[in-house]
């Protein structure tokens, strides 16, 4: 029996927007790293950003109660769940939603993808910025602009440099990306660089898609959605991946205003084509998680807390390393650049940011991503770091043990993340060597 070849000519109908694109750049450290480990190497899995923190003990409760069902559900996902997320979002930004503004799939990630596939405008992405977004556009064949955040800004995106972008084709569709806490920087907004942001995609009906995935991480407690300002063209994208640590469960949604009621139903129609409906027995179990419980919130409150911690300890051990960075405000990440250590690093033949992961894997056992995975240009010299490699079952029963309104103590780290301290031991280490 013979089998196809690359070289075969039936090879010329693969998708030109496919061929050539690497797979998910998080996705292939987690399985690089998975493989040196099966060879016997100490590897410290700072590549892929998956919570490190068990799923509430409701929520799996839950799931069990509703492992039996088995229906189809509405494309659309299941009106009760639909109805407790709209009053989370109405309750959280104080702007009204109901259950028909919302749209359920089997992850926030497949939404991105099919907005790309029905929308007929460009796709406007900040940099740096989460990798999976520019290749959804190319894969699609849509026009991706990528707009410079400055580092200076925190690698916020400003009003003035979206006005830059959008002023000379003032009516031009397009979409603009938005990510805060923002993944890879884990820096987010205050309210007023939100209000400006807003003023900017009213005056050029800009389409904001909000991804919001990491908002309730933000250690503060105070993330605040871009709708609140901008409610008619803003759509917040959600999931239980990042704060829920259920990143396996697959299920994250969209919220919509209702001027934009069209654009959600033409999602719904590719999803009646594609993935048909989302798992019954998880979204029936996810009720749980956006219902206003006393147990989930102080989940979220600890959570909140060791993710402030552990990444607190490795921004200031950077910064005395001479590494710059901004600190986190949110989320699980943080963006070191290696730029001002620039002349011995090329003195060893690290040149760019993938030299820069590269070298670090083989000679340290440290997997961080390069900041060219996230937009960046290759030749900058940074490194995208998620600081999630520790046991967050423990971590967060140790915090629970500690009253809310107190700091997490200093033998914190060592009792609950010392693999985040060796291996940021090793990456500061090594750069002194």
């Amino acid at each position: 029996m013979s089998s196809l070849s690359q070289n075969d000519p039936h090879h010329i109908h693969l998708n030109l927007n496919v061929r050539g694109l690497k797979p998910s750049a998080t996705l292939a450290i987690n399985e690089k790293s998975k493989q040196l480990q099966d060879e016997g190497r100490q590897i410290f899995r700072l590549g892929l950003g998956q919570s490190p923190f068990p799923v509430p003990s409701i929520l799996v409760e839950e799931l069990k109660k509703n492992a039996h069902q088995k229906d189809y559900l509405a494309v659309k996902g299941l009106a009760p769940l639909r109805d407790v997320i709209a009053a989370h979002y109405q309750r959280r930004e104080g702007v009204t939603y109901s259950l028909d503004d919302v749209l359920i799939a089997p992850g926030s990630k497949e939404l991105m993808f099919l907005i790309q596939l029905v929308y007929y405008g460009d796709l406007v992405i900040p940099t740096p910025s989460w990798v999976s977004y520019a290749p959804q556009a190319s894969i699609i064949g849509r026009n991706v602009h990528w707009i410079k955040a400055r580092e200076d800004d925190g690698w916020r995106l400003s009003a003035n440099v979206l006005e830059e972008h959008c002023r000379p084709d003032p009516t031009r569709p397009r979409i603009v990306i938005l990510n805060y806490p923002n993944n890879p920087t884990g820096t987010s907004y205050s309210d007023e660089e939100l209000e400006k942001l807003a003023q900017v995609a009213r005056r050029y009906k800009v389409i904001l898609l909000s991804d919001e995935i990491y908002g309730e991480t933000r250690f503060d407690g105070k993330h605040v959605s871009i709708a609140k300002h901008y409610p008619e063209g803003t759509i917040i994208s959600g999931g239980l991946s990042k704060w829920a640590g259920a990143g396996g469960w697959r299920l994250g949604c969209f919220v919509f205003p209702k001027q934009l009621h069209w654009l959600r139903d033409a999602i719904a129609v590719a999803a009646s084509e594609t993935f048909t409906s989302t798992s019954a027995p998880i979204q029936y179990a996810a009720i749980k998680a956006y219902e206003n419980s006393n147990e989930l919130q102080q989940y979220i409150t600890d959570t909140r807390r060791v993710l402030e911690r552990v990444g607190m300890y490795m921004h200031e051990q950077f910064i005395q390393a001479g590494l710059k960075l901004s600190a986190p405000d949110g989320g699980f990440y943080l963006l070191p650049s290696f730029e001002d250590h620039r002349q011995k690093l090329n003195a060893r033949g690290i040149m760019t940011s993938s030299d820069l992961s590269k070298t670090l894997l083989e000679e340290t056992g440290v997997a961080a991503l390069p900041g060219s995975d996230f937009g960046l240009p290759d030749e900058l010299l940074c490194l995208r770091v998620a600081y999630v490699d520790f046991d967050g079952t423990n971590a967060l029963a140790q915090a629970a043990k500690i009253a809310s309104l107190n700091p997490l103590p200093d033998d914190f780290m060592v009792q609950n993340a010392p693999r985040i301290i060796e291996a940021t031991k090793r990456i500061t280490q090594w750069l002194e060597k």
